[in-house]
């Protein structure tokens, strides 16, 4: 059977087959060789599922900011707060591409933060946690890390996790190693820690405060507006689903 020249399509022009090629190459000779699937597993194949994502993600955004007329944008990569907000997919291109960056930033200019965002605080506020997060692509990696392969993301509320692994951490003690869960982004693994109080005024979303808030408003509606896009523009071809799409047979997940 010859093997697909393309990758899929974007606004039905093909994306060629060469791109994900490359990308997959430059991965197996990097520095993270060690650590990446054996090649013609099933992870091996969700991984070529994965990187098509990103590639099919970039090409998207860089037909998309020519046609606004947008310059391409460099910058630093996303801290990880950022990353887990946007997803693995998307900030994978983000980090990779600036016509994503680009796109991004015409999106967010014109998201609204949410009223319930930058209402006053209830008396009671959100408790914060010192949270040491990774995220992995296969289940036996992710059983494998210990709390020396988290990052931390510093103090945060349980809310701005994914909802898998934010709910693991409620159900343990503090300090206590959760996961490995699984999402549509991977497997998660995380520790959580109350984060020592502070003053009451730095969570109330004024002044400074309103700026994490309208980034965080950013990144979700850059986030949606890529699947909206990516649900009407994109068409992908057999063996290069979405690692996350049930039907296809590399998706293990079950209920």
């Amino acid at each position: 059977m010859t093997r697909p020249q393309v990758i899929g399509t974007v606004d039905g022009q093909p994306v060629p087959r060469e791109l994900l090629d490359v990308r997959l190459r430059d991965l197996r000779e990097g520095p993270l060789s060690a650590a990446l699937p054996t090649p013609g597993s099933s992870e091996d194949r969700q991984m070529a599922r994965w990187v098509t994502q990103v590639v099919l993600t970039e090409v998207l955004c860089e037909r998309e900011a020519l046609a606004r007329g947008l310059a391409p944008l460099e910058g630093p990569p996303l801290d990880r707060l950022a990353a887990v907000e946007l997803g693995s997919i998307n900030a994978a291109a983000y980090n990779g591409s600036p016509w994503v960056r680009a796109v991004h930033r015409a999106v967010a200019a014109a998201a609204q933060v949410p009223p319930a965002w930058s209402a006053p605080p209830p008396a009671a506020p959100t408790p914060l946690h010192l949270v040491r997060h990774a995220l992995f692509g296969d289940e036996p990696a992710a059983r494998a890390a210990t709390p020396g392969d988290l990052e931390r993301l510093g103090a945060i509320s349980l809310d701005s996790l994914p909802s898998a692994i934010a709910e693991a951490l409620r159900r343990l003690p503090y300090g206590t190693q959760a996961g490995p869960v699984r999402d549509p982004l991977g497997w998660h693994v995380a520790v959580a820690e109350p984060a020592p109080v502070t003053d009451p005024g730095a969570r109330s979303g004024s002044g400074t405060g309103d700026a994490p808030l309208a980034e965080a408003a950013g990144r979700r509606a850059f986030a949606r507006w890529l699947d909206e896009q990516r649900a009407t523009r994109v068409e992908l071809v057999p063996g290069l689903e979405h690692p996350g799409d049930p039907r296809q047979p590399d998706n293990h997940h079950k209920h």
